[in-house]
């Protein structure tokens, strides 16, 4: 009798999460980005947002949840019932680097559901204004020359900025003080304002500010120039050798979430970056769009797996650690 009420219940429980599949979306859904708004996560999650909505016939809203280098913004999502109306976006921050910064409560494969791997991000080394040099060799020899290690702007510990600057002081040789932020739009503002020395930033982020003349560009971590600001020269082009770093973001749902619900984002996430003005608002962002092959659930996992082998290795040699 027992077996015949577990079965019944069972199958009520299937059906009833297949038809909330069916039906999904029904109300509001939210993207949790975990940095401040106005940065280049908020910038490419906003503008998926408003082309989602014509996909899914619901609202697509964004969250700015700030703190811990995003850690908090993803434990929120993590924390959400698996019914497809939370989405975390991050990047290789967020859903990489942070596993070997901090100590989560989540872990950032086993509790989170991959949706879709989205447009990759160079970074791009840049100065405020009144740094005299002109060319990447000058700039590292102008840090090299401070009687004090210069300072440099991050989005937290952990962050991309954080791991690119790091990466930059291993390559280069020089000495670096990190300056914190909820995020890397107000580290931009004070660079701005010639309160901090440097960035090592997401394109995105920086490429008006470089366009406007506020601040002054070196190199891009990339093997090739940016098709929208050819006028910069990769690393290598610039003399440093092996800084070559790509910040890729993605999004996930947690675990638990139904596959269909999954299904049904990652096509709207596709159909977004397939439309010729999301894509044109993207790459004018200094953003390198994936290939139409990647943009699975499973490449976004392959890629997350990968990236973890790699930079926690790095991130632990450095002692890059908050409790």
């Amino acid at each position: 009798m027992k077996k015949a009420v577990w079965a019944a219940l069972i199958g009520i429980l299937a059906f009833t999460g297949a038809a909330r599949a069916d039906d999904y979306p029904t109300r509001p859904i939210t993207i949790i980005v975990p940095f401040a708004a106005g940065g280049p996560s908020d910038a490419m999650a906003r503008v998926l947002a408003e082309r989602m909505r014509v996909s899914l016939g619901q609202p697509v809203v964004i969250e700015n949840v700030t703190g811990a280098g995003g850690s908090i913004g993803v434990g929120r999502a993590v924390q959400s019932p698996p019914d497809g109306y939370t989405i975390s976006f991050g990047h290789l921050g967020t859903h990489v680097a942070n596993g070997a910064v901090y100590k989560l409560k989540y872990d950032l494969v086993t509790d989170l559901e991959p949706v879709v791997l989205l447009p990759s991000n160079p970074m791009i080394v840049v100065s405020k204004s009144a740094v005299p040099a002109t060319s990447l060799k000058e700039l590292i020899e102008w840090l090299k020359s401070r009687p004090s290690p210069p300072t440099a702007g991050t989005a937290g510990a952990g962050s991309g900025s954080h791991i690119a600057g790091v990466y930059f002081e291993s390559v280069s040789g020089i000495k670096l003080q990190y300056v914190p932020y909820r995020g890397t739009a107000p580290a931009l503002n004070d660079l701005i304002a010639g309160q901090i020395d440097l960035i090592v930033d997401q394109t995105s982020n920086s490429i008006n500010q470089v366009r406007a003349g506020t601040i002054r560009a070196y190199a891009i971590t990339d093997d090739k120039r940016l098709a929208s600001a050819p006028e910069i020269p990769t690393a290598e082009e610039a003399g440093l050798k092996g800084f070559n770093m790509t910040l890729w973001s993605g999004m996930w749902v947690p675990k638990g979430t139904p596959k269909e619900i999954v299904t049904k984002l990652n096509v709207a996430a596709v159909e977004a970056l397939s439309d010729p003005g999301v894509k044109k608002q993207l790459e004018s962002q200094g953003l390198e769009m994936t290939p139409r092959d990647q943009l699975t659930p499973e490449a976004l996992g392959t890629r997350q797996k990968a990236e973890i082998a790699k930079w926690w290795p790095i991130i632990k040699a450095a002692n890059i650690k908050v409790d």
